[in-house]
C-alpha cells in the first residue's frame, strides 16, 4: 500500500519537495535593534525545522521598507545587514537539504502613526483608501506615484531575497490586513480611481506587484503585445511606458514567486460580506497571467478572529472555490489541520499543508506525522522572545503584528 500523498514528493516551482508538510510563516519577534535576525538564534530555529531533507520552509513576514514597517520586533528586509543576516539562515537551511521561501510584506494602515513617526517624522499612515480600522489612525490613500514606488519596493525585495540572500523563492504577503489585502477588499478600499470600486480595479495592485516581480520571459505574456490591460492600464494613466515600469533587473523567475491570501479574515475590520466573487476573479487572473507561479497559499476560514480561534464554519465558508480554479497547480493550505485532516486534504491534486504551532514544538514534524508519533505540546508563552511578561502597548502591538504575519492561524490543532 502506498503512503498518503502528504508524505510523497511534489514538484513546486523549481523545487522537488520530498513531502507536502510545510513550515508556515510564523512571527517570532527575534530581531536586533536594526531589525535583522538575531545571529545564531534565528538560524538555529530554521535549521532545526529544515532537518528533514526536502522540506519547504516559509520565513516569517519581513517588511520591504522602513516606511512600510512600524511594529516592534518584526524583521525588515531592505538593508545590507538584514539581507546578509538572512543569507546565513538560507545557507544553513540549504546545507540540510531543504528549501526556504522569503515572505515579504507592507503593512499599510495597520501601523499606528506614533510608531511610524518614531522611525521617521515624515512617515505617514497610508493605505488603499482613507478608511481606518477600529481605533486606528485615518490612513492617507496612496497616490499613483506612491503605488508605483511600493510595487518597485516589492520587486526590489524579491530580487534581493533571491539574488543576494539566496532564497529559493519569495512569497508575497497578501493577507491578514496587509497593504495588498487593503487594496483587494471593499471594506478598506473606497477609492474612485483605477484602483478602487470594481473587483477588477481592486485586484489591480496585487496583479501589478506579481507582474513586477516576475520577468515576461518566464510567463505566457508578451511585453509589447499581449500584456493584460488589467495590469498595464493604470501604468498608462500615470503616463509611464511599459519599458519604464518594467525594470527587468528587478525581476525573478515566476517559478520562484508565490502569493498568500486570506479570503475570510475578521480582525482589523477586514472581511467582505461575500469574498468569493473577488477572490474567484483574482485566482482566475493569476492562473491566466501567471500559470507558472510556484504556488498559491490560502488560509482556511475556520481560523479567524483576533486570536485566530478555530470554530465551526457557516454555510458557504470554504476555500474549495479557489482550489477548483487553481487545481492542479500547487496550493498550500493552512489553519487548523490535524494529521488526519491533512492526510485527507492532501489526497487532492497539488495540495500541501502548512503547519505552525506544532512545527514550533516539533522541529521534526514531517517525520513525526509520517510515523504517527506523539507530538510535543506547544507552549504559547515561548512563541515570542522576551514577550511573555510584556504588558500594555507593546503587548498590544505584538498581538497586532502576530495577526498580520500569520502566526496564530497557521497551526494544526
Amino acid at each position: 500500500m502506498s503512503s498518503p500523498k502528504l508524505f510523497q514528493p511534489i514538484k513546486v516551482g523549481n523545487m522537488t519537495l520530498n513531502h507536502r508538510v510545510i513550515l508556515a510563516p510564523l512571527t517570532r519577534i527575534r530581531t536586533t535593534p536594526s531589525e535583522a535576525p538575531i545571529p545564531e538564534l534565528v538560524k538555529e530555529y530554521y535549521t532545526q525545522r529544515a532537518s528533514t531533507p526536502g522540506t519547504l520552509l516559509v520565513s516569517e513576514g519581513t517588511i520591504i521598507a522602513s516606511k512600510a514597517h512600524g511594529f516592534p520586533g518584526g524583521p525588515g528586509f531592505w538593508s545590507d545587514e538584514q539581507i546578509n543576516g538572512w543569507k546565513e539562515i538560507v545557507d544553513a537551511v540549504h546545507a540540510k537539504g531543504s528549501f526556504i521561501f522569503l515572505q515579504i510584506a507592507a503593512l499599510g494602515r495597520s501601523v499606528p502613526r506614533a510608531n511610524l513617526q518614531q522611525r521617521d517624522p515624515s512617515f505617514e499612515v497610508v493605505g488603499a483608501g482613507d478608511i481606518p480600522s477600529t481605533g486606528g489612525d485615518f490612513p492617507r490613500p496612496l497616490t499613483h506615484e506612491e503605488i508605483r514606488e511600493y510595487v518597485d519596493l516589492y520587486a526590489q525585495a524579491a530580487k534581493n531575497g533571491v539574488e543576494k540572500a539566496g532564497f529559493d523563492g519569495v512569497e508575497l504577503h497578501g493577507c491578514n490586513a496587509d497593504l495588498i489585502e487593503q487594496f483587494l477588499e471593499d471594506v478598506s478600499n473606497n477609492r474612485s480611481d483605477e484602483y478602487g470600486g470594481s473587483i477588477e480595479n481592486r485586484a489591480r495592485f496585487v496583479l501589478q506587484v506579481v507582474e513586477a516581480v516576475t520577468p515576461p520571459i518566464c510567463r505566457n505574456i508578451n511585453l509589447r503585445g499581449n500584456l493584460s490591460s488589467l495590469v498595464a492600464g493604470a501604468w498608462d494613466v500615470m503616463s509611464s511606458s511599459l519599458e519604464e515600469v518594467w525594470n527587468i533587473r528587478k525581476a525573478i523567475s515566476v517559478k520562484k514567486t508565490a502569493l498568500r491570501l486570506s479570503p475570510w479574515p475578521t480582525f482589523a475590520d477586514m472581511g467582505m460580506k461575500d469574498p468569493i466573487p473577488t477572490y474567484s476573479f483574482l485566482v482566475q487572473k493569476l492562473r491566466e497571467l501567471f500559470p507558472d507561479l510556484a504556488y498559491l497559499s490560502v488560509i482556511e476560514p475556520r481560523a479567524r478572529g483576533a486570536e485566530f480561534e478555530e470554530r465551526e464554519l457557516s454555510q458557504g465558508e470554504s476555500n474549495d472555490f479557489m482550489r477548483e480554479i487553481w487545481s492542479p497547480m500547487p496550493l498550500m493550505l493552512a489553519g487548523g489541520y490535524t494529521r488526519g485532516t491533512a492526510i485527507e486534504k492532501a489526497e487532492n491534486e497539488g495540495i500541501m499543508i502548512a503547519f505552525g504551532r506544532h512545527f514550533i514544538a516539533n522541529p521534526d514534524l514531517p517525520i513525526r506525522l509520517k510515523k504517527d508519533s506523539v507530538l510535543n505540546a506547544y507552549d504559547r508563552s515561548t512563541f515570542y522572545l522576551g514577550t511573555s511578561s510584556d504588558s500594555g502597548p507593546l503587548k498590544d502591538l505584538l498581538g497586532n503584528w502576530d495577526m498580520l504575519c500569520c502566526c496564530q492561524f497557521s497551526h494544526s490543532e
